[in-house]
């Protein structure tokens, strides 16, 4: 996929800020007016029994040239863990789903005012302590689409950390709107662009790390002070992972390379890369929306290499962004800009909100229940009355 910014891009990662993105029927933007209280967008709040944790690292590569930087600059990147919390958490604040530069940026470039609606607030505690499990806890990396950032599945994420997971999003600077810790901005570029196998490495650097941590070292390039308890929550040998779009195809390139991760879930990637992905036998999970094995020959291509266990989705009614936040947040957009349904349903498909985040909440952890923890879910072994929009893909 081209890391150009489309319009559907642009609105994941506008919603993510909690700002609204007028829409018009010939795809050419226009300013939003801004609103004297603007409302405040909301996500879902996860259903596990644990409260969230949550806090950000700054990651530097020295061994590794930054593809777009060029020569001189190291790869680094901003990542944040997601981790089951103390009941204490509740004194600790919780994170905005954006820093406020990267969401300024984000909508400068596409000419867009910021005050129409407010940014949703996370379920996520900034730095609470981590919860004493009775063993170490399994881990999830995220990797977002092209031109997006590491908020666009904060549902999933919080769902799984409430349930006892570890998830690390990370952003793939120059190809995310992201702000470092001493300021410094970083957003989409073209060129040169970020390929899958680019964010392949980076997610590779990053499971380096997370074996940091779990060994009680502190990777952080400002050594910032790590939540008490984190490093002895996290199980490196117990690694799964998923991706959006781009992100789906990056999980994909690592698992070939990379035995660390046991099993990965693809959110509607077009799983084209050059080299392409080779024969995996570890679990694998699609959960499809445009990208179908029907409508995308890389996509079936794809399934064809897989040699263990694995399962196609779809739901009904969802477009490429369907499991992801704005599913849930674009239909609040539409109430406080007015938009029209036509124009609702080209952004969103006709998958009922609601039941998106349901959707969205049950077959990843499902999943990574399976798969990480050999717990048995019913939902992953056939049509289950309780998602009738969800489609089971022999």
């Amino acid at each position: 996929m081209t890391t150009a910014l489309t319009r559907r891009h642009l609105l994941t990662a506008a919603l993510a800020t909690g700002v609204a993105v007028p829409l018009g029927a010939t795809g050419c933007s226009r300013a939003a007016s801004a609103a004297p209280h603007p409302a405040r967008l909301t996500l879902p709040p996860p259903t596990g029994p644990h409260r969230v944790g949550t806090v950000s690292l700054h990651l530097v590569d020295s061994s590794r040239p930054d593809p777009v930087a060029g020569p001189g600059r190291h790869r680094d990147l901003m990542v944040s863990l997601w981790y089951p919390a103390t009941r204490d958490a509740r004194v600790h604040p919780v994170a905005p789903w954006m820093p406020v530069a990267p969401m300024r940026a984000l909508l400068a470039s596409a000419g867009f005012d910021a005050d129409v609606a407010a940014a949703p607030r996370t379920f996520g505690h900034v730095g609470a302590p981590a919860l004493r499990a009775p063993g170490r806890l399994p881990v999830i990396v995220f990797s977002h689409g092209a031109g997006g950032h590491r908020s666009e599945t904060t549902i999933v994420v919080q769902e799984l950390a409430s349930h006892g997971y570890v998830v690390v999003t990370v952003a793939h600077t120059y190809d995310a709107f992201s702000e470092f810790p001493d300021g410094r901005l970083t957003v989409p570029v073209e060129d040169p662009s970020l390929t899958p196998w680019d964010y392949a490495h980076d997610i590779r650097f990053v499971l380096d790390r997370i074996e940091d941590l779990a060994a009680g070292r502190n990777p952080d390039a400002e050594r910032r002070r790590l939540p008490a308890g984190l490093c002895a929550a996290l199980d490196p040998r117990r690694v799964g992972m998923f991706g959006w779009s781009k992100g789906a195809t990056a999980t994909a390139l690592v698992m070939g390379e990379d035995r660390r991760v046991r099993a990965g879930l693809g959110l509607d990637g077009p799983m084209e890369s050059r080299p392409p992905v080779t024969d995996l036998d570890r679990p694998s999970m699609l959960m499809t929306a445009e990208f179908t094995r029907a409508a995308a020959p890389s996509v079936e291509r794809f399934w064809s290499h897989l040699r263990g266990w694995r399962l196609g989705v779809q739901a009904d009614g969802a477009l490429h962004g369907g499991y992801c936040d704005h599913q849930w947040l674009i239909p609040q957009l539409a109430a406080v800009i007015g938009m029209s349904d036509e124009d609702l349903a080209g952004w969103v498909g006709t998958l009922d909100p609601v039941r998106a985040v349901r959707i969205q909440q049950a077959y990843p952890l499902a999943f990574f229940d399976l798969h990480l923890r050999h717990r048995r879910r019913r939902l992953l072994e056939g049509p289950d009355p309780d998602f009738p929009d969800v489609r089971y893909i022999p």
